[in-house]
């Protein structure tokens, strides 16, 4: 229990006493799941005052072999059995770190911002899988604490863990998380062309270099003009890098 407590921050301690509209939540669980059938990704949901997870999907890429029901039992035990372990000390300086950014966010703000970070799962005795999960808040306590959070779990189109971001709906503004300096560096969102906003979205839909230009009615030497000039704005080497970040920064 000791280890498990780790993930959680006295900053965001949700008491069994704490003011909560509890009418907030409805019945959430109900679109969580619709949602779960929709989407090629893994869902599951934190509730933080019972320090436990209150729904996992059935989706196979988060569970390392084990059922929906079983991962959900087991809760934060889960990644000290299933995180390679040095991803583990990670996860729990991100936590560390989100927490202590998210404290000086005004309350009213604080939904609209989510954290996205990579580590590898233990998939098996020796495969290692690097997965992208996305987590933002749901609902909150009176005080502004975390009560329940929606997380997305995704493959990653990564090399490494880490990659953490901190990014806000509706704004161009993010801020990267450097783990050995200990340190949030601001940025903002890289601006795409309109032109390079639609080659993009069309690979997104696995549309090959031909296929697009017929689409935008320009030639594939063209198409592949605005793909390296894409490749050199964001920092990538290829299509599959390039939806990558698109899909971490919200490009898309």
């Amino acid at each position: 229990m000791e280890e498990i407590n780790r993930f959680f921050n006295d900053k965001n301690e949700v008491r069994s006493d704490a003011e909560i509209d509890r009418s907030q939540a409805g019945e959430y669980l109900e679109a969580v799941k619709a949602f779960s059938r929709l989407t090629y990704q893994s869902l599951y949901v934190i509730d933080y005052q019972t320090r436990a997870f209150e729904y996992v999907s059935d989706n196979p890429l988060f569970l390392c072999g084990k059922s929906a029901e079983e991962v959900k039992e087991m809760g934060y035990a889960f990644y000290f059995q299933n995180v390679k372990p040095e991803d583990v000390e990670l996860l729990i300086k991100i936590n560390e770190a989100g927490f202590d950014f998210y404290e000086k966010i005004p309350v009213n703000e604080r939904k609209l911002y989510s954290i996205s970070y990579d580590f590898h799962l233990i998939n098996g005795k020796k495969n290692m899988l690097l997965v992208n999960h996305k987590l933002t808040p749901m609902f909150l306590t009176e005080k502004g604490q975390i009560w329940k959070s929606l997380c997305i779990v995704s493959l990653s189109g990564n090399t490494s863990a880490g990659n953490i971001v901190v990014s806000k709906e509706g704004s161009d503004e993010l801020w990267k998380y450097d783990p050995e300096a200990d340190r949030w560096e601001k940025g903002e969102k890289i601006k795409l062309s309109q032109r390079e906003y639609e080659i993009l979205g069309l690979y997104a839909s696995g549309q090959t270099i031909n296929e697009i230009g017929e689409k935008l009615f320009i030639s594939a030497d063209t198409v592949k003009f605005h793909r390296k000039k894409l490749f050199e704005k964001i920092g990538v080497n290829n299509i599959a890098e390039a939806l990558t970040y698109a899909k971490t920064n919200k490009l898309l």
